[in-house]
């Protein structure tokens, strides 16, 4: 099984992440995409996340109605703070019948090349790209690469930042929220 393997803290998954995420599975050769809950990204602060199992509960509700789409907790067992490279690892050690690869949007393609063991990570996994508004080139050794695939995917400027900033100023965000996920937002008073 192909497995496309979707990171981010997801605080809080919205629309944007389920809309690639489904693409992705209907209009590739995944099988599947999982939605790896990162407990700390080393390039984001700590303090503004919510619990991860809170953050895994978002996921699993905004993703448990489509058979392609599941979450994944396997980050928070690894040491923090973790690295793409190390996940992989040891995701191909535990999943042997699998064959894994990176979902990432062309802003982080631009910065692909600061990744810990990038080089290592390339040589093993196919990389899925789909498109993002952003600026700056991306790094010559990533065009035509065979192991990079562009998806033509719905740009979605939906931002998690915006989300967790409007519902503190008390602006409506539900229609940027799957439904399970904004009642739980809501009933938990999250993000106020």
């Amino acid at each position: 099984m192909k497995v496309g393997l979707y990171f981010g803290s997801f605080n809080p998954i919205n629309i944007g992440h389920l809309v690639i995420g489904n693409y992705l599975a209907e209009h590739s050769n995944l099988d599947q995409i999982w939605f790896v809950v990162t407990p700390h990204n080393p390039f984001k602060k700590k303090d503004t996340l919510l619990d991860n199992y809170q953050r895994l509960e978002m996921v699993y509700l905004a993703t448990k109605d489509y058979p392609k789409l599941k979450q994944c907790d396997i980050e928070f067992g690894l040491p923090q703070p973790n690295y793409t490279v190390n996940t992989l690892a040891y995701l191909q050690e535990k999943y042997p019948q699998h064959d894994f690869c990176l979902i990432m949007g062309e802003d982080n393609l631009k910065s692909f090349h600061k990744w810990k063991n990038y080089a290592v990570i390339l040589e093993n996994h196919d990389i899925y790209v789909y498109p993002r508004i952003s600026e700056g080139p991306i790094e010559t050794q990533f065009d035509n690469h065979k192991k990079i695939h562009r998806v033509e995917a719905p740009i979605m400027e939906l931002s998690s930042t915006y989300i967790r900033s409007a519902i503190k100023k008390g602006i409506n965000v539900q229609p940027m929220l799957p439904q399970g996920v904004w009642k739980y937002l809501d009933d938990m008073n999250f993000y106020r």
